[in-house]
């Protein structure tokens, strides 16, 4: 079970890194909203934060 959690700890640390890196504070915002909505099971705040991640991503699509 610690190996599990070990492991999920880092792909987490690595996803924010990359979400940093790539798409700056917003990126953060927007995963950190997800998170918490999830968390919370409030639907509002995880769409909100969908949407924010949802436009960084297609942004240079549009």
């Amino acid at each position: 079970m610690p190996v599990l959690a070990l492991l999920s700890a880092v792909f987490v640390v690595g996803v924010e890194q990359t979400l940093q890196w790539k798409y700056g504070t917003t990126g953060i915002i927007g995963l950190l909203l997800l998170t918490i909505g999830i968390k919370a099971k409030n639907p509002a705040i995880s769409s909100m934060g969908a949407v924010v991640l949802a436009i960084l991503v297609s942004g240079p699509a549009l």
